[in-house]
């Protein structure tokens, strides 16, 4: 019996036209629209092609979109300026730098210069530390999109064995501790778990996050288990070896067949995480102007 697909694509229109309508009432009763910042140094054609997107959405929802696009030769001094202008500024409400940035330049010192309340990455380490010890934060856009979609397949999380397969700052860690605030029991487990395998066969959710193409094989799921695949790995097309094909972490084929809700790729996670920049740039704002936040668009 094949899984429930989870559509990734429509439950992310239904976050923008949450968002969307926020906005509205954002500016009808308060007088406030919500701004986006987004720095991209370099011409990196994934990330430009990322950045579009942003901007583009942004702007769809009724928000203020800023864009800086820097050359690559941009000096660490010179980003870290632009990032306290944008610090600085009462109409961005979330700051985000486009990673990679180029070799020259620390990610870590320019993520940490961002101001914690406008760290709509959820990247910084103050934000870090207050999700990791249960408190009000920004949360990472992809790690809040995967615990939308369970929530809204399952209703409660509480009490589900969930295995998280990765242990990156961007999804592994950050999604075991959301999973954890909801009261499931976590484990983050990797390449290196000893019998991998049978450690996600316990777990009631797969979050795969490991960038490994189709690393997840139906045999290591439970059957009626929900698999959550945030992998995104470009590998040769099967039909024509000039071309190259999107897949995941896990091996939809044989999963599919074995899971009882599965996110396919593309068309599962990725849609949701600029969903849920948009969502925290709203809630960032709110927090900003003492304006209650959205509901059902947090962690």
């Amino acid at each position: 019996m094949s899984a429930t697909i989870i559509d990734g694509k429509a439950f992310a229109a239904t976050v923008r036209a949450k968002v969307g309508k926020h906005v509205a009432h954002l500016k009808a009763e308060h007088g406030i629209t919500p701004g986006l910042a987004v720095v991209l140094v370099g011409e990196d054609p994934a990330s430009e092609v990322y950045v579009r997107n942003k901007g583009k959405q942004t702007l769809e929802v009724g928000m203020v979109s800023f864009e800086h696009k820097l050359d690559a030769s941009t000096s660490q001094e010179d980003l870290l300026a632009l990032i306290a202008q944008l610090n600085a500024d009462p109409s961005v409400h979330g700051i985000l730098c486009q990673l990679p940035v180029p070799d020259h330049i620390d990610s870590n010192t320019i993520l940490n210069a961002i101001d914690p309340a406008k760290d709509v990455d959820g990247f910084h380490i103050l934000n870090v530390g207050l999700l990791g010890t249960g408190q009000k934060s920004m949360v990472p856009c992809t790690p809040l999109g995967c615990l939308m979609m369970l929530r809204e397949h399952h209703g409660s999380l509480s009490g589900l064995d969930a295995v998280v397969v990765g242990r990156s700052n961007i999804v592994g860690k950050p999604m075991a501790q959301l999973l954890l605030g909801d009261s499931c029991t976590v484990t983050i487990a990797h390449s290196r778990t000893k019998d991998l395998a049978e450690v996600c066969r316990r777990a009631d959710i797969v979050v795969a996050a490991v960038g490994r193409p189709r690393m997840v094989q139906g045999d290591w799921i439970k059957p009626g288990a929900t698999v959550i695949d945030v992998g995104i790995n470009r590998v040769q097309h099967p039909d024509d070896p000039a071309k190259m094909k999107l897949v995941g972490d896990v091996d939809f084929a044989s999963c599919v067949e074995v899971a009882g809700a599965i996110t396919p790729v593309p068309g599962g996670v990725g849609p949701m995480t600029i969903a849920c920049l948009l969502a925290n740039t709203v809630t960032a704002c709110c927090r900003a102007n003492g304006v209650a936040e959205p509901e059902g668009l947090t962690a």
